[in-house]
C-alpha cells in the first residue's frame, strides 16, 4: 500500500474517485442516514481499491449495470484517527469504471450533529448539519477522504416536507419523490418502501465542479432566507429575529465579492450564500462553496463580523480553487486565505481595520509558539502529520504564520508584483490540490531569486516565528497596545480614550494584557466596561479567560452561561483550558468537569473530541 495523506487510507496508486451520485434517506428520530452511492471512477480499475469510513455500516457493495454483488472487507479494528478501512474487491477480468455501495450512518458520525427542536433557534422541528473538514466525510458516507480526490456529486435528500435543505451544491429542484430513483429501492432496512411516503419530499442538488470531499456540506432543517445581493441569500432558521439580524449584518457581502474578483480573479462558484447554523457549530465559518456555514456569534449588530465573511469568501480562491493535497500543507489553504482575507478587509473597511485583524494575528501566534513550546513540529507551515489528530492539534500557526510568511513575500517583491503572482497562483493551479514543494517551486520560477532574499526553507520547514516576520504598525494599533501597556502599571484606559472602540480594539487590548492580573483590576475593568456582558463573544470570552486566570471566581457563572450557551471551539477552548491548567485549581476542575457533563450533548461530536483532549491533557 502506498498511503496518499497521513489520515487516509487511500491509496496513491488505485484509480481516484471523480464523481459520486448520492441518494440519502434522513431519518431523524433514529439519528442515522440511510444511503446509496454510485462512485464513477476516472479510468476502469481491477482488484483492490481502498476507501475510507468511520461509524458506518456498510450493507452492498454492487456492480451498478448487473445488481450482482462485488467482494469487499471491512478492517477489524477501527483506527482512532482514521476509522475502519474499507478495502472492495473489483473483478480482474472485466474492469469497472464504477460501484455502487449501500450504507447508514451511525448516531454517532463525527460530522453530523442531530439537533432536538429545543436545541434549534425555532424550538419546533429538528435540525442536522455537517462539519466534514478535516477528515469527516468518510463518517457521513464512503470515500477517498483526501483533499487529494478531488470531486463532484450530485445528491438526492429525502427529507419530512415541513423541512428543507441547503447543500455546497447547485439546487436544482424541491418535488415528490420518484420510486426507484437514484438506487433508492435498494436502501436498506426496509427505508426504501418509505422513501415515496406522501410525509416525503426530495431536494435535488448537483456539484459539478470538482471540490475535496471535506467541502462536502449540507444542512436540514426549517429554513427561511433573505437577499442580500445579486449572489447572496443569508439563511438560517426560521426564527424571530435571526435572519433579519444576519441579514443587516452581511449587507455588505456583494461587494466584497467585487473586492476579491478585482484581486484574485473571477468568482468560479456562482452563488455565494450563507447559513446561519444553531449556536452549537463548533467552527467561526464553513467555507463550503456557494453555501456558507457560519456561527451565529459572528452577529455582532456593528458589521464587523463581515470580516468572518471575508475570510470565508476568500477561501473562494485559495482553499476551494487550489487545495492542499493534504492536512501536512494546511496553510496553504489557510495562510493565503487569511492573507487574502486581510487585503478584501483592507479595501472594503479601511487599513485601520486590516491592521488590527493582522496585531490580533500577532499576538494569537506568539500565544500559539508558546503553546507547542514542548511540540515545536506544530509551530512549522509544513507539519509531519503521521499519527496525529489534525482536530487536535488545530492552531492559529498555518493561519497567521502562512499569512507572515506571504507579507514577508509581498514586502520583498512589491504588492503590484505579488498581486500579479496571486491572479497567476491561482489561474495555474484552480480545481488542484497541491503541496508546499509546488508552490515553493512555482515562487522561486514566478519571483527569481526569491531564494536568495528569504530563506523559504526555514519559513516553511523551521519552527517558530522567523526573524524577518513582522508586527504591524498603525498610529491606532499602536495606541491599543501602549494602553494595554499602561494597565500593567495600574492605568486604565479613560472612557474619552475608548469611546470609537468596537469589539476588535477591545479583544486586541485584552489579549495585550499580562495573562494574569490583580484581581481588584479585573473588577474594575468590569464595572467600568461591562466586558463580561459583551455582546461581542471575542471580547467576551478574552475578559473571562483573563478572569479564571486572576482567580476572579465571582465570574465563574458567566463562564459557563458561556460554555453552555455556544458550542465554537474558539471559545471552548480558552476556557476550558483556562480552568483545568495548573495546580491548585481543584475547584475550577470540578466546574469545568460539570459544566462539560451537563452541557456535552449541545456540543458538535469534533467540540465534544477536543475538550475531552484537553481534560485527558489535564485532568
Amino acid at each position: 500500500m502506498a498511503p496518499l495523506d497521513p489520515h487516509s487510507f487511500t491509496d496513491s496508486t488505485h484509480t481516484l474517485t471523480t464523481h459520486i451520485a448520492l441518494s440519502l434517506y434522513f431519518d431523524f428520530p433514529s439519528a442515522t442516514i440511510h444511503g446509496a452511492a454510485l462512485f464513477t471512477l476516472s479510468s476502469p480499475h481491477s482488484g483492490p481499491l481502498c476507501l475510507d469510513t468511520r461509524s458506518l455500516s456498510i450493507h452492498r457493495v454492487l456492480s451498478p449495470s448487473t445488481l450482482s454483488p462485488l467482494p469487499y472487507s471491512l478492517s477489524p479494528f477501527c483506527d482512532p484517527i482514521k476509522g475502519t478501512h474499507l478495502s472492495l474487491s473489483l473483478p480482474n477480468d472485466a474492469a469497472l469504471s464504477s460501484f455502487l455501495i449501500t450504507f447508514s450512518t451511525s448516531p454517532s458520525s463525527s460530522a453530523l450533529q442531530w439537533l432536538s427542536p429545543p436545541q434549534t433557534f425555532n424550538k419546533k422541528h429538528p435540525f442536522v448539519y455537517t462539519q466534514c473538514q478535516s477528515i469527516h466525510a468518510r463518517s457521513v458516507f464512503p470515500c477517498q477522504d483526501t483533499p487529494a480526490a478531488r470531486i463532484r456529486y450530485s445528491a438526492l435528500l429525502n427529507v419530512p416536507r415541513e423541512l428543507s435543505a441547503v447543500m455546497s451544491a447547485r439546487h436544482v429542484d424541491r418535488r415528490l419523490p420518484v420510486s426507484g430513483e437514484g438506487y433508492s429501492n435498494l436502501l436498506p432496512n426496509g427505508f426504501n418502501s418509505l422513501w415515496c411516503s406522501e410525509t416525503r419530499v426530495v431536494e435535488e442538488f448537483d456539484m459539478n465542479q470538482p471540490i475535496p470531499p471535506y467541502l462536502f456540506a449540507f444542512a436540514v432543517g426549517e429554513l427561511g432566507f433573505r437577499e442580500v445581493g445579486p449572489r447572496t441569500r443569508v439563511y438560517s432558521e426560521a426564527a424571530d429575529g435571526v435572519l433579519e439580524a444576519a441579514a443587516k449584518e452581511f449587507a455588505g457581502t456583494e461587494d466584497m465579492i467585487r473586492q476579491g474578483e478585482k484581486l484574485f480573479g473571477d468568482y468560479e462558484w456562482e452563488r455565494f450564500d450563507l447559513l446561519v447554523l444553531p449556536p452549537s457549530f463548533p467552527y467561526g465559518g464553513m467555507e463550503n462553496p456557494r453555501m456558507v456555514f457560519l456561527t451565529p456569534t459572528v452577529i455582532k449588530g456593528d458589521a464587523s463580523g463581515a470580516q468572518v465573511v471575508a475570510h470565508e469568501l476568500a477561501h473562494s480562491w485559495t482553499g476551494n480553487l487550489i487545495t492542499n493535497k493534504n492536512n501536512e500543507h494546511f496553510w496553504l489553504n489557510e495562510g493565503f486565505t487569511t492573507y487574502a482575507e486581510r487585503r478584501i478587509v483592507e479595501a472594503v473597511q479601511g487599513e485601520d481595520r486590516a491592521v488590527l485583524s493582522i496585531g490580533i494575528g500577532w499576538r494569537g501566534l506568539n500565544d500559539e509558539i508558546k503553546r507547542f513550546q514542548d511540540n515545536l513540529e506544530f509551530t512549522k507551515l509544513k507539519t509531519n502529520q503521521e499519527g496525529v489528530d489534525p482536530d487536535t492539534f488545530y492552531s492559529q500557526v498555518p493561519y497567521e504564520k502562512g499569512f507572515q510568511f506571504l507579507w514577508c513575500i509581498e514586502r520583498q517583491i512589491g504588492r503590484p508584483a505579488f498581486d500579479e503572482f496571486l491572479k497567476k497562483y491561482i489561474a495555474t493551479f484552480k480545481f488542484k490540490s497541491i503541496d508546499t514543494e509546488t508552490f515553493l517551486d512555482f515562487l522561486k520560477a514566478n519571483a527569481p531569486g526569491i531564494e536568495k532574499e528569504i530563506d523559504l526553507v526555514l519559513w516553511t520547514e523551521g519552527t517558530g516565528i522567523p526573524p524577518d516576520a513582522y508586527e504591524p504598525v498603525s498610529n491606532l494599533y499602536t495606541k491599543i497596545v501602549s494602553l494595554a501597556n499602561e494597565f500593567k502599571l495600574g492605568r486604565m484606559p479613560r472612557e474619552d480614550e475608548v469611546a470609537d472602540w468596537q469589539g476588535q480594539e477591545w479583544e486586541l487590548y485584552l489579549e495585550n494584557l499580562p495573562k494574569v492580573v490583580e484581581a481588584s483590576q479585573v473588577f474594575a475593568l468590569d464595572a467600568r466596561y461591562r466586558l463580561s456582558e459583551s455582546n461581542d463573544y471575542e471580547v467576551k470570552v478574552a475578559f473571562l479567560q483573563l478572569a479564571i486566570l486572576s482567580k476572579c471566581r465571582d465570574f465563574y457563572g458567566e463562564v459557563e452561561k458561556t460554555l453552555k450557551e455556544v458550542g465554537r471551539m474558539k471559545y471552548l477552548r480558552p476556557l476550558y483550558t483556562a480552568l483545568v491548567q495548573g495546580i491548585g485549581k481543584e475547584e475550577e476542575k470540578i466546574l469545568a468537569k460539570r459544566v462539560f457533563a451537563e452541557a456535552r450533548d449541545c456540543y458538535h461530536p469534533i467540540a465534544q473530541g477536543v475538550v475531552e483532549s484537553i481534560f485527558a491533557k489535564h485532568l
